[in-house]
């Protein structure tokens, strides 16, 4: 027999009581439940990275199966789950009042089994056409699109004082999934760990074999456990319901679309980056074995994401951010230094490498520090927008505003990962570099310092957090 809400606040896995900014209810209540729901939405996070980023290092060993495809062909297979993933993810920024956080997150975790067996079973088959990749490519989009309903549902569980962190535990450890899948995949590929059952071996030229059908097959596993620990264990919220009428007020918030374009400057380079370095590698410093060194990168990002939440709580999101973007314009043109050029035909790997692990850390701080922003703003702007709201209905308006501005943020941000490769290929297919895409990112990084220092994190600012 379910509880009633008289004797727990609870019916089945829906909380009818949650009160995150009572401290007594916290202490003795909430932050047990949150600490669990935080601690399934985290694998299940890891996953969905790892599913939507796996092909970028599948694209990059196409080629020594067989799959005979332009460099540029290949920059758009890169670059596709990213266009996908955002995509999906705006729809997704509003599934969580709608469907409910339990229900959501076994539903996106279980569909990532979609792109995970079909890379497993496509790229065993030497018929496989150039348009079924396509498709393959947009279906790790799936792994994209749940980010944005993750971050929202794990916003509703935590009072603004550890909300910082805990989006920064979510988010970064979810971010892990990035590196986990470039660690993990160019070993599994190596080897036939599924035995008959996950198919016979590609043939190299070299005369060495490749598993690598096992790129996809090795997250099959995983993701049917994560997406049952989600079902049994997560919980609903009956506050955070909400018509999707109701949650389109955001797209009236000029600070939405402020916050949109810093977070793609944070996490849009930080998903761009990952799904578009081992490429942009291989092609710079062919003599590098550069599956041995991509998966260092997001796995800075992702750290420095979860381990920095609390600067921004402490220090305040606006400051942070605005030193965020100075290191990142910063590391943007060392990197430009480090690349080959007419003075200096092979470049200079390690420079290259360093400034890019340092942009890596960077948008792993920027993460965590924008989404803390967000509730900040939020918070002065209800009354201001809406002051006819007693101090309840203020509070829960701006709870629901925030997790919907988070998600949103997070989908349209996210199309980084379909520009930045997409823009390396086009600088390279035009003028046989990189180096304008890289210009081009730098000026953008100037102008969300800009953008941070007029709105947040200057004295006298209109909203300053």
């Amino acid at each position: 027999m379910a509880m009633t809400d008289t004797n727990s606040g609870q019916r089945g896995h829906t909380l009818t009581d949650w009160r995150p900014e009572d401290e007594e209810f916290w202490k003795t209540k909430g932050h047990a439940i949150a600490s669990r729901n935080l601690w399934i939405s985290i694998p299940c996070l890891l996953l969905a990275f790892s599913v939507w980023m796996v092909w970028s290092v599948v694209v990059a060993k196409l080629p020594a199966i067989g799959f005979e495809y332009s460099t540029g062909q290949l920059f758009w297979l890169a670059a596709l789950p990213g266009l996908s993933g955002a995509t999906l993810r705006i729809f997704y920024s509003f599934m969580i009042p709608i469907f409910g956080g339990r229900l959501w997150t076994t539903l996106s975790t279980a569909s990532l089994l979609l792109p995970a067996l079909g890379i497993g079973f496509a790229v065993q088959n030497p018929d496989t056409s150039y348009g079924w990749f396509l498709i393959l490519a947009l279906l790790c989009g799936f792994g994209g699109g749940n980010f944005a309903s993750s971050m929202a549902n794990i916003a509703y569980f935590y009072p603004k004082k550890t909300k910082g962190n805990a989006l920064a535990l979510n988010a970064g450890l979810g971010n892990a999934g990035v590196s986990v899948m470039q660690f993990l995949v160019p070993i599994v590929i190596t080897a036939g760990v599924f035995g008959a059952i996950g198919g016979e071996a590609q043939s190299l030229p070299d005369g060495s074999e490749l598993w690598l059908q096992n790129a996809g097959f090795i997250w099959v596993p995983f993701i049917v456990v994560t997406a049952i620990a989600a079902w049994f264990g997560m919980n609903d919220i009956a506050d955070a319901k909400a018509s999707l009428a109701t949650q389109l007020s955001i797209l009236k918030r000029t600070h939405n679309w402020i916050m949109c374009i810093l977070y793609t400057g944070t996490f849009g380079s930080f998903i761009g980056y990952s799904a578009g370095f081992p490429l942009l590698m291989k092609t710079q410093f062919p003599d590098v074995n550069v599956l041995s060194y991509a998966f260092l990168g997001p796995l800075v990002g992702a750290l420095s994401r979860a381990a920095t939440g609390w600067v921004s709580d402490k220090f305040g999101g606006g400051r942070v951010t605005f030193w965020v973007f100075l290191g990142m314009i910063i590391a943007v043109y060392g990197v430009l230094q480090f690349l080959p050029s007419e003075a200096n035909p092979t470049g200079s790997f390690w420079g290259f490498f360093a400034c890019f692990m340092a942009l890596f850390f960077l948008t792993g701080v920027g993460n965590a520090s924008t989404f803390q922003m967000i509730p900040t703003i939020i918070r002065q702007e209800i009354p201001r927008l809406l002051p006819q709201l007693d101090a309840a209905e203020t509070l829960k308006t701006a709870e629901r505003e925030s997790s919907a501005i988070i998600a949103f943020t997070s989908a349209i941000a996210a199309y980084g990962a379909f520009f930045i490769p997409k823009a390396y290929g086009t600088s390279i297919s035009m003028t046989g570099a990189p180096n304008g895409a890289l210009w081009s990112f730098l000026v953008f990084y100037v102008l969300c310092l800009v953008i941070t220092w007029g709105f947040y994190s200057r004295k006298n600012a209109p909203v300053p957090c």
